[in-house]
């Protein structure tokens, strides 16, 4: 049976970034063993990359576009609200990463994974982002999960020291948050 591909497209938070085995941690990696538990034919391919920005993964969307993707998942944006890239050009790129993947194949199904600040991170500044992932996923037409970390953002116990990278036990219950909703896109 040939399986149709899931492209996890994001930052350190898709690779898996200091975790021991991300080849079995990460989010793409959970939601690949959800999958196969499923017995739904479908491979995930990690194309997460750290310290990613909108703007560098716009540059490397190209290679990733061949084959039969049903589901690409984008998850970005954080690395660009650490460097204070203005939420216009964040739109801008995840917009035109959006268009190049629909240009490719137009039924491929499109999920944004959107985020929190993390706490440490004051309030003026990270108003400035507020409703941006909603608005994509409305002005665009995708799916989205408003916050693939909820539950995680902030506890120190599912976090790495830096206090924005999961420890596995974090990346578990990211799984969980969006795993409900590509199941739904995988099944319709």
């Amino acid at each position: 049976m040939i399986k149709k591909k899931i492209i996890f497209f994001g930052d350190s938070l898709s690779a898996g970034y200091g975790l021991q085995q991300p080849y079995l941690e990460a989010l793409p990696a959970l939601i690949g063993q959800k999958i196969l538990a499923a017995a739904l034919p479908y491979v995930v391919i990690n194309a997460g990359v750290s310290g990613d920005t909108t703007r560098s993964a716009k540059a490397r969307v190209d290679e990733l576009l061949f084959g039969d993707i049903d589901l690409f998942i984008i998850e970005l944006g954080a690395n660009d609200f650490l460097r204070a890239y203005s939420p216009s050009e964040i739109s801008g790129n995840i917009k035109e990463i959006i268009k190049k993947v629909r240009s490719f194949k137009s039924d491929t199904k499109i999920l944004l994974l959107g985020l929190s600040l993390p706490l440490w991170i004051p309030d003026n500044f990270g108003s400035r982002y507020a409703g941006l992932f909603s608005l994509l996923a409305k002005e665009t037409g995708t799916g989205l999960i408003e916050d693939f970390l909820q539950g995680v953002s902030g506890n120190n116990s599912l976090n790495m020291s830096d206090g924005v990278h999961p420890l596995a036990e974090g990346y578990k219950i990211a799984a969980e948050n969006i795993w409900p909703e590509v199941y739904n896109i995988l099944k319709s």
